[in-house]
């Protein structure tokens, strides 16, 4: 990363220099609702000057079980050329603990998540050998405190946790909810035992990168590859510790403490929130536009 972030009003501005980036999906391209103006032409932008995307993300699905989303949503398959996914990373994970009865924490629209793998699913939380979280069962009416008793009686039996999506929180169409990171967190916090697979820990980011290898036909340094992202926890600190590039878009998740104002920016209130998480992103945007 830069020794200080760079305001740029396109991607455009810098996307020459990178042949491969990750692309956040949630908070990036859209906001569960609707596609964000300008993303798609930025995308196909890059694309057709020679860039590579792969969009990189803590969906706790397969890949293939979030292309119909964004085909819902509107995005044009012509803005990414593969997409790698916390679920695909997380399938490895559950293989190797696949004799064991597994209890499915969260909703039933991430169970493609197991498809294949011959699972046996416990009925109850008490019948569980090891717990997979892909997030509530309910995200619009809970919160990780719903699940304090469910959690204790995970930890009194000594229930090692894999959670499917390290986000804390995501932003539904201008509602915050939880996601499973928030119910590993505090599974963790009380002593509990959690794996976890995607941004910003290592396997998410081999995967990223040998799917990008398939496509390119060769390996793609990690001073020629940019990471894009709204999110501090994730974005940021997975492009830290691979050593790339990170372009920050500050109308996501962290936009009131980030400074962003309308279709723009506030550099002082910027400045002030990427000192107080300790990072400097090589180039910050309100969105992400060509």
């Amino acid at each position: 990363m830069a020794s200080s972030p760079r305001l740029i009003h396109g991607f455009r501005e810098i996307a020459s220099a990178y042949d491969l980036i990750f692309c956040d999906i949630w908070g990036v391209i859209h906001n569960g609702h609707r596609v964000f103006d300008g993303v798609a032409d930025a995308l196909i932008a890059y694309r057709r000057q020679g860039g590579t995307a792969v969009l990189v993300s803590n969906a706790p699905r397969p890949a293939q079980s979030v292309v119909p989303q964004l085909d819902r949503l509107g995005l044009p398959r012509e803005c990414w050329d593969a997409i790698v996914t916390s679920g695909d990373v997380t399938r490895a994970q559950i293989a190797a603990v696949a004799a064991r009865k597994l209890f499915h924490l969260g909703p039933d629209r991430d169970r493609p998540l197991y498809d294949g793998l011959g699972i046996r699913f416990a009925d109850t939380p008490e019948a569980g050998e090891v717990v997979v979280c892909t997030g509530l069962f309910d995200d619009t009416t809970e919160t990780p405190e719903t699940y304090g008793d469910m959690l204790a009686g995970f930890k009194a039996r000594d229930v090692p946790m894999i959670c499917a999506n390290p986000d804390l929180i995501v932003d539904r169409g201008g509602t915050i909810i939880y996601c499973a990171g928030a119910l590993a967190e505090a599974y963790r916090a009380i002593g509990g035992e959690v794996a976890i697979c995607g941004k910003p820990y290592q396997p998410i980011y081999d995967a990223a990168f040998e799917t990008a290898a398939s496509l390119r036909g060769k390996q793609t340094s990690s001073a020629r590859t940019l990471a894009i992202g709204d999110s501090v926890r994730t974005d940021l600190a997975g492009a830290a510790a691979i050593g790339c590039g990170a372009l920050f878009i500050s109308g996501g998740i962290h936009a009131l403490e980030a400074g962003h104002e309308g279709d723009g920016v506030d550099p002082e209130a910027l400045a002030a929130f990427l000192a107080d998480k300790g990072v400097i992103p090589d180039a910050v945007m309100p969105r992400l536009i060509w």
